[in-house]
């Protein structure tokens, strides 16, 4: 018998190390009954309260995005001239992000809930502006009235929402989500109150988180508590860092053969080609996201419509990219977490870059006050392009910003979350 096997059935003194992984060491997921350092049996009087783990819980609506070493940056001619995304190379972890833009059915359901849990006054700050479909020389009133509430409308994009308005959903989303997985059932289906029982007397550390010297018998059993600890919560709903979503979406995934370590592909536009036209199949010539072709021409003429859509569209329209993320170029513009800043390209890390409040580059340095800048510390970027935007605005390292309390009927979001305790 193999040394290895020796120790992982030795359930002696400062050597057991029962429940050994695969090769002889623990695990996260088979971490073994005892401490592998101390020799300390797990989950007795003595001994800390270690939970019962196999992997993150599967997050609803999530599709997973591997990460990787990638160029972020523009790759269509700057003809803005604001040379705010110059190639960088850096490298992205691995995450989650929603396959589709958050609908209006989602949005409902959102304050569906807040209405019933939380006071007026939010519920009021929760709803959407309708009024950003408005033109004074236009006829979209009807948009005002019908766009977020009738049933045909259910799975197009939500607009008229701010920034803050998306970051407040994010945080509802992971409290709903986590009470659907601590009423006992998984994160798609269950029912129950919030976490489901009632706390024991000593509160849910009495129940023994990971770490404490708790009752360990809650742990062991598949009874345990709802905590980071335990391994059983969904970590938090969010908005995109910028980079993690410019990385999504050009998806070079798709272009990258086994075994080759060169990234020898680009990408103008979230598929392959220069065209925004699918090239291939019985599909062939059809257009590939919802967007503004050219000057008054946002669907094409009757009986042979372009992308088919004046406003936006259904928001599982239009091919998936190469990770089944649906319309990362057009349909509606998306928030991401990022602060701007002209010069974040050159500023932040080149692992998980980031542009956070109050880092570098102070806002006063921009004169908004003497109305020769937009730029302060609540400027938010958002990215992709709209049913609205010409197809320069569909290149996933394009950028653009406006204020976090601002919203317009172009700009939507989708969420993300980390990959929580896995480099894949």
């Amino acid at each position: 018998m193999k040394f290895t096997n020796y120790l992982c059935l030795a359930a002696v003194g400062l050597t057991a190390l029962a429940g050994c992984g695969k090769n002889g060491q623990p695990t996260a997921s088979k971490p073994g009954k005892y401490s592998s350092t101390t020799g300390i049996e797990y989950n007795t009087e003595k001994g800390m309260a270690v939970a019962n783990f196999k992997k993150i819980p599967e997050g609803p609506g999530l599709v997973f995005i591997e990460g990787g070493r990638t160029v972020l940056g523009s790759q269509e001619e700057d003809v803005t001239m604001t040379h705010d995304n110059i190639e960088r190379t850096v490298t992205i972890a691995s995450f989650y992000m929603d396959e589709a833009e958050v609908a209006n059915i989602h949005w409902l359901e959102y304050l569906h809930f807040v209405r019933t849990d939380s006071a007026e006054e939010f519920y009021k700050s929760a709803l959407p502006d309708t009024t950003v479909w408005a033109r004074d020389l236009s006829f979209n009133d009807p948009y005002v009235t019908y766009y977020l509430r009738y049933p045909g409308f259910r799975y197009f994009p939500v607009v008229g929402v701010s920034w803050l308005q998306a970051d407040d959903y994010c945080t509802w989303r992971t409290a709903k989500v986590n009470e659907r997985l601590a009423a006992g059932g998984d994160s798609k289906s269950s029912k129950g109150g919030l976490f489901g029982k009632k706390k024991n007397k000593g509160g849910d550390a009495a129940a023994g988180a990971e770490g404490t010297a708790g009752t360990a018998g809650a742990l062991g059993n598949g009874k345990s508590t709802t905590s980071i600890e335990n391994g059983n919560t969904l970590p938090n709903y969010r908005l995109p860092t910028e980079a993690e979503w410019e990385y999504a979406a050009q998806a070079l995934i798709g272009t990258q053969e086994v075994g080759n370590e060169n990234q020898e592909e680009k990408r103008i536009y979230p598929w392959d080609g220069k065209s925004t036209r699918n090239a291939y199949g019985r599909k062939m010539g059809q257009f590939l996201a919802n967007f503004k072709r050219g000057r008054g021409d946002y669907a094409g003429i009757a009986g042979s419509l372009n992308d088919g859509a004046m406003i936006t569209e259904y928001i599982y329209s239009y091919p998936p990219n190469d990770y089944g993320l649906y319309n990362m170029a057009g349909n509606v513009n998306e928030w991401v977490q990022d602060v701007y800043r002209p010069l974040s390209f050159q500023d932040v890390e080149d692992l998980n870059p980031f542009r956070r409040n109050g880092v570098g580059d102070p806002a006063d340095k921009y004169d908004k006050k003497g109305y020769q800048s937009l730029i302060d510390d609540h400027v938010r970027v958002y990215k992709g392009g709209s049913w609205r935007d010409v197809a320069y605005w569909l290149s996933p390292g394009t950028r653009r910003f406006m204020a976090e309390d601002s919203a317009t009927a172009t700009i939507g979001f989708r969420c993300a979350m980390i990959n929580a305790g896995s480099n894949k």
